[in-house]
């Protein structure tokens, strides 16, 4: 497997979950599972670094493997032999929806148990069913593992937040934004907090944002876009 450092997998992760903030969660669901299948693939990864030497994990780490698999296979016919394909999209999500279950049923309580349940989640938050994604999310955001239990917390503050149940929301960045983690940086937390509580707070949101603001990259431009939006609202 091959290496991926600590600040490659922070850099990836940022990429993937900053720029789209709590209102992309109920606007682009759909986006949303593209970004979870990478942070799954992201996780394992990290995953597989740690236990890599254990054999303890085997099992775990190969259940996490088909997985995964399953969530990369193409549809349509097999583009060489013994690549895992599927007949439908219909079918590969059940065959996917199958794998984290069965992940998640088997190992509750581990960090491969909180990506199933996360991976889960996010695969009822695609399909509108908004109770549910809250009841995996939330059993994720209380894994162990803090770094993916910050994913979970993040993806059921932007549920919260586009609910409305904008004080839930807060409770859960607050937390974040004061101890991040791999997975959820703090400038990504403070961001999503800004955008929650722009409608009640907005002169603390722009307090949040004004720093971040002139940082480079991607986190400046999104600073920049959440403080325009506070304007224009004012």
């Amino acid at each position: 497997m091959d290496r991926i450092t600590r600040k490659e997998l922070k850099k990836d992760k940022f990429a993937l979950e900053v720029g789209h903030g709590v209102e992309f969660l109920e606007a682009h669901r759909r986006q949303f599972i593209r970004y979870g299948v990478i942070a799954v693939a992201v996780i394992l990864l990290a995953v597989g670094l740690f236990y890599y030497n254990q054999r303890q994990h085997v099992a775990r780490q190969a259940a996490l493997r088909a997985a995964l698999n399953a969530i990369q296979a193409p549809v349509g016919p097999s583009p060489a032999p013994g690549v895992l394909t599927f007949a439908s999209a219909e079918e590969k999500t059940r065959a996917v929806a199958k794998a984290f279950t069965d992940l998640s049923t088997k190992y509750p309580g581990s960090d491969e148990g909180a990506i199933a349940e996360y991976y889960l989640g996010a695969m009822a938050l695609d399909q509108g069913k908004l109770e549910e994604a809250v009841k995996l999310l939330n059993r994720a955001s209380g894994a162990r593992n803090e770094n993916y239990a910050s994913l979970a917390k993040l993806a059921l503050a932007g549920i919260y937040a586009s609910q409305g149940k904008t004080t839930e929301a807060e409770k859960l960045l607050r937390p974040l934004m004061d101890k991040p983690t791999i997975m959820v940086s703090k400038d990504e937390a403070t961001i999503a907090l800004a955008r929650v509580i722009a409608p009640t707070k907005p002169d603390e949101a722009r307090k949040l944002l004004e720093p971040l603001r002139s940082a480079p990259g991607t986190v400046g431009r999104v600073a920049t876009s959440a403080y325009g939006e506070l304007s224009v609202k004012r």
